[in-house]
C-alpha cells in the first residue's frame, strides 16, 4: 500500500493543467476554452508544444496558456510529458494535482471541481480519469464510435466509478503519486509503452491505489473520421494493452485485464458461431422461431438498444437492426486478432496523427 501525504484543505490544492500537443493548431483552442471555463479554475495551464511546425504555440499563448517547447524529444506524448513533469514536480507540494489532457479534447465545466474533490475525499484514490464521449460529426462511423463510448460509460457506472483505464483525454493525478513514479523508475510515463495511459493505470494500481471515473467527469474527444484512421488508432490501443499485460505479468492488478482480453477473444468465437449457425438455418430452409437461438438473438438486440438508450432515438435506431453494429464489432475483432498476430511476429508498432481538415 502506498503512503500518501495528509491532504490539505481542498481549497489549498493547486491545480496545474498540462496539455501535450503536436501540431494541434486546429484543436488546441477548444481544449483551452474548456479549461478556461471551469467552475474550479486551474492555477496554471501549460501547453507542451512537442516538435510543432504549425501555430500551436501562438494560439495557446493568445488564449492565456504558458507554452513549454520540448527539446530533442523522440518519445512522442510520453516523452513530452516526462520532460515537463521532471522540471515541475520538484517544486510542487505533495497535495497539489496535475491534470493531463489531450489537445483534441474538451472537459465539462465541473470536471476540475469534481475530480479535485474526489481525490481530496479519499486518500486511497491515486488518480481521477475522465469518461470520454465522442464529439459530433463523422457521419455513420462517428455515430458508431459514440455508441461504443456510451456503452463504456455505462460499464464504468456499473463498476461504481472504478476506471479500467486512466484515459489520456483527461486525467487528474496526485503530485505525490507522480513523484513516486518519477523517483522509482526515473520517468513518470513509460516511454517504452505504446499506450502510456494504460501503463500508468497499471503502475498506479500496483501501488495499491484506486483509479476512478466519476460520472460528472465527462470529456468530449474526437472521433476518427475514416475507417483507416480508426484501424490505426485501435490497433495501437489494443496492441498497447496486450504489451502492457505481457510486461507486468499476471498479478492481482492485471488479472481482471487478462480476463477481459480472454472475454474479448471468446466474443470473437461466439459471434462467428452465431453468424455461422444463422446462415445455416437460413440456407437449410429452417429459418423461423428457434427455441434457443431466437431468444438469444432477442436478448442481444435488447442489450444493444438498452445500453445506448440514454443517447436518444438516433442511437437506438442504429443499434436495433444489429447488422451495422455487427459490422463495426467485426471490425474491432479484426483489430484484436491483428494485434495479437503483430505481437507474435514482433512487428514494429507505429503512431498515427489525425489532421482535421480545414
Amino acid at each position: 500500500m502506498s503512503t500518501i501525504s495528509p491532504a490539505a484543505k481542498v481549497d489549498d490544492v493547486r491545480i496545474t493543467v498540462l496539455i501535450p500537443a503536436h501540431n494541434e493548431e486546429d484543436r488546441i483552442a477548444a481544449a483551452l476554452e474548456s479549461v478556461n471555463h471551469q467552475s474550479r479554475p486551474a492555477d496554471r495551464v501549460i501547453v507542451v508544444a512537442d516538435n510543432c511546425t504549425d501555430g500551436t504555440a501562438t494560439t495557446a499563448q493568445r488564449l492565456g496558456a504558458d507554452v513549454v517547447e520540448t527539446v530533442g524529444n523522440t518519445h512522442k506524448k510520453a516523452g513530452a510529458l516526462n520532460q515537463t513533469l521532471a522540471a515541475l514536480l520538484p517544486a510542487m507540494a505533495a497535495h497539489h494535482v496535475v491534470l493531463v489532457m489531450d489537445a483534441d479534447s474538451a472537459i465539462v465545466p465541473r470536471f476540475l471541481e469534481t475530480a479535485t474533490e474526489t481525490l481530496h475525499r479519499d486518500q486511497k484514490i491515486g488518480a481521477v480519469g475522465g469518461i470520454f464521449l465522442g464529439e459530433p460529426g463523422g457521419g455513420l462511423l462517428g455515430e458508431l464510435q459514440r455508441n461504443e463510448y456510451a456503452r463504456y460509460q455505462r460499464q464504468i457506472a456499473r463498476r461504481h466509478g472504478d476506471a479500467l483505464v486512466l484515459t489520456g483525454t483527461a486525467t487528474l493525478h496526485r503530485v505525490d503519486v507522480l513523484t513516486r513514479l518519477l523517483e522509482s523508475r526515473g520517468q513518470v510515463y513509460d516511454t517504452s509503452a505504446l499506450t502510456e495511459d494504460n501503463e500508468i493505470t497499471l503502475a498506479i494500481k500496483s501501488m495499491g491505489l484506486r483509479c476512478v471515473s466519476p460520472p460528472e467527469c465527462i470529456v468530449v474527444t474526437e472521433v476518427m473520421p475514416g475507417w483507416r484512421d480508426l484501424w490505426r488508432q485501435r490497433l495501437r490501443w489494443q496492441r498497447g494493452a496486450l504489451e502492457n499485460l505481457r510486461a507486468y505479468g499476471l498479478t492481482r492488478v492485471t488479472r481482471p485485464y487478462a480476463v477481459q482480453q480472454a472475454g474479448m477473444a471468446f466474443g470473437v468465437l461466439a459471434m462467428w458461431l452465431y453468424l455461422a449457425y444463422t446462415a445455416y438455418i437460413v440456407t437449410s430452409g429452417q429459418f423461423g422461431l428457434q427455441p434457443i437461438w431466437t431468444p438469444l438473438g432477442l436478448i442481444f438486440v435488447a442489450e444493444r438498444v438498452v445500453t445506448v438508450w440514454h443517447r436518444g432515438p438516433r442511437a437506438r435506431l442504429l443499434a436495433a437492426p444489429l447488422v451495422v453494429e455487427w459490422v463495426y464489432d467485426l471490425f474491432l475483432q479484426g483489430v484484436l486478432m491483428r494485434s495479437a498476430l503483430d505481437i507474435a511476429l514482433r512487428k514494429p508498432a507505429t503512431w498515427h496523427h489525425v489532421k482535421v481538415a480545414a
